[in-house]
């Protein structure tokens, strides 16, 4: 048996509320770079579900240029150091550098590619110019008394750079090696947040949180012109350049992205992203690139919730929207068809999204979503049922994508979910609930925390106290659950629980990272207890269509495929998700031999994205 990587589905960019993301993209147009969790994303902007992760960051990842070549990407984290690394294959890395004592917030490449400016928030000091092959210094940054927003410079000889800043000033420096020329003070009234020097080379502009956009001569750096006085009506976070040094865009609080004629002054186009007349926080347009290279004029804009939004030219609403998480995906389940070619991920901060496994393309589920992390999903009957820290239970309709109804309030926190029988079984803090049609059918004190809860038929297994698993019968007609036997084959707290497809084996995972497979019924005969291969907690369990191996993701980072058959034979997907793996499913179902297999597997975690691997000749 072998696993390799098929696919990422990107995460989407981190944001944070009153700052500016910096997005870049590489020369031909044909790639977008962006910083999400601990990793960089190079994601391909025709096709939004080809993307490479670079995960050489030990801190979270706050910004990522392309380099004018397009054979190298910076990088930089809130620790301040800055990465340099081969783009084709986002592994190979040229240098790694400790720039300021504090987050990196933007980078800037000349135009040989050669020299990089790292700005951003340190207390000896506010940025750094080096080499990027080595790491020496070819100049500095000075001028700020303030956290340094943007560094911008010009790619063409004589070498220039500008830095814009929370003082309220644009310093001018001239290079190489870079020093201070020329400070612009007086013009911008609050935060300075973006600056971008006209692919020509002859003006630069400034937005800031005072709404005002500022041309500068590029040479001299001497102010020349105003452009758009209130138009905009929220603080401008972003800008860039169109390839013909005749306009640029602009991207705002105020939910609108805006093209500028630069000769006229004039707004030529405006976008509003979100529902008219609606105010809605997560609309607010944090970061933009108007990508060279390309002939059709997109542009793309970062909203504040994670969507990146593709704009073009003549035509009023985006013409695509990008969605996806930007915090710890949580929770992983499957459509109630089992077949897995349709999944559903929560995360961390409430958010669900449905992606589909074969264009992977992911959607954020309308409606009234969790407003705390995602604890498990269960499906059946065309419905996927979510709970959540936020103590509710929640319905979503297959075939339309949405949030059905209001959510049902539970008695405590969830431990997780599962599904028998038309009825849903709700593992609690204080106990254990059974619901029908979203009403409470029965519920069940325990003097045990519940972990993890699994269900199948008449059989309901629930983690119990003293390292053991519960096991219950159920009435489907009352709801009501009976004891009929205890587990104890565990050495730590059961942390996941799965039942095959068939029902006739249980696999128990605890917070140690080791599997026991029990035989379902009668005395509940140990099946293997060899899958112990995982170095930490085990998160989830998920077993295939034909019930002969299963997939385990753990704290440890790695994914395991197991075999009942051959216990001691494994396979490991080592390091598939920083911070941990918190779920697998089996995904895109195949006829293999005259008999129907899943050949792939899904996961997701603390790093953000889905992972779809190819799982090959299962025995």
């Amino acid at each position: 048996m072998s696993i390799e990587i098929e696919k990422i589905l990107a995460a989407a960019p981190a944001t944070t509320r009153g700052q500016p993301t910096q997005l870049s993209c590489d020369p031909k147009g044909e790639r977008i770079a962006y910083a999400s969790g601990k990793s960089i994303f190079l994601r391909s902007i025709d096709d939004p579900s080809i993307s490479k992760q670079y995960t050489g960051h030990t801190a979270a990842t706050t910004v990522a240029k392309f380099s004018p070549s397009g054979f190298w990407v910076a990088s930089g984290d809130v620790s301040g150091k800055v990465r340099v690394w081969d783009a084709v294959d986002a592994v190979n890395t040229k240098g790694e550098y400790a720039i300021i004592s504090g987050r990196i917030a933007d980078l800037a490449w000349d135009g040989d590619s050669q020299r990089v400016i790292a700005v951003g928030d340190g207390r000896e000091r506010f940025g750094h110019c080096f080499t990027a092959d080595s790491g020496n210094s070819v100049g500095e940054v000075s001028g700020h008394s303030k956290v340094v927003n943007a560094v911008a410079i010009r790619q063409q000889r004589p070498l220039r750079a500008a830095t814009v800043s929370d003082d309220s000033t644009m310093c001018f420096l001239h290079g190489a090696p870079f020093k201070f020329a020329s400070k612009a003070t007086g013009i911008h009234k609050g935060f300075v947040l973006g600056a971008a020097f006209s692919p020509d080379g002859s003006t630069l502009v400034t937005v800031g949180a005072d709404r005002r956009i500022q041309l500068y001569d590029g040479k001299t750096g001497e102010p020349t012109k105003q452009v758009g006085e209130g138009v905009h009506t929220g603080s401008i976070f972003a800008v860039s350049w169109a390839k013909d040094s005749k306009r640029f865009v602009t991207a705002s609080a105020d939910q609108t992205v805006r093209v500028w004629d630069v000769e006229s002054g004039e707004c030529v186009q405006t976008w509003r992203i979100g529902e008219e007349g609606s105010v809605n926080v997560g609309d607010q347009q944090v970061g933009v690139v108007w990508p060279h290279g390309r002939s059709d004029g997109l542009i793309i804009s970062l909203s504040l919730n994670g969507d990146l939004n593709y704009l073009t030219e003549g035509k009023d609403k985006p013409t695509r929207v990008v969605q996806g998480h930007n915090k710890t995906v949580t929770a992983l389940g499957r459509a109630s068809d089992g077949k897995g070619n349709t999944l559903a991920t929560g995360s961390f901060d409430g958010k669900v999204c449905s992606w589909d496994v074969k264009t992977g393309i992911g959607s954020v589920v309308e409606g009234q979503a969790h407003s705390n992390q995602v604890t498990q999903f269960a499906s059946a009957g065309g419905q996927i049922y979510s709970v959540g820290w936020d103590d509710t239970l929640r319905t979503i309709q297959e075939s339309t994508n949405n949030f059905l109804g209001t959510p049902t309030k539970l008695p405590s926190q969830p431990k997780g979910i599962s599904t028998s029988d038309g009825r849903i079984i709700v593992a609690l803090n204080d106990g254990i609930a059974v619901y029908a049609n979203g009403q409470l059918l029965s519920q069940h004190p325990t003097d045990f925390t519940p972990g993890a809860i699994a269900a199948h038929g008449s059989f309901v297994a629930v983690g119990a106290g003293n390292n053991t698993v519960q096991i219950y019968t159920l009435d489907p007609s009352s709801g009501k659950l009976t004891p009929t036997g205890k587990l104890s084959r565990s050495t730590a707290a059961i942390s996941a629980l799965a039942f095959s497809p068939d029902g006739a084996h249980l696999a128990a995972g605890n917070a140690a990272g080791k599997i026991v497979v029990y035989k379902t019924g009668g005395d509940w005969a140990v099946a293997t207890d060899r899958w112990s291969a995982h170095t930490a907690r085990v998160l989830s369990i998920a077993w295939n269509r034909a019930g002969t191996h299963a997939a385990s993701g753990g704290l440890d980072t790695n994914v395991h495929v197991w075999s009942l058959a051959k216990p001691g034979s494994r396979i490991k997907a080592a390091n598939a998700h920083k911070d941990g793996v918190y779920g697998v499913a089996w995904v895109g179902e195949e006829e293999e031999g005259g008999r129907h297999q899943q050949l792939r597997i899904a996961s997701t975690g603390g790093d953000a994205a889905v992972k779809i691997w190819a799982v090959k000749g299962l025995q």
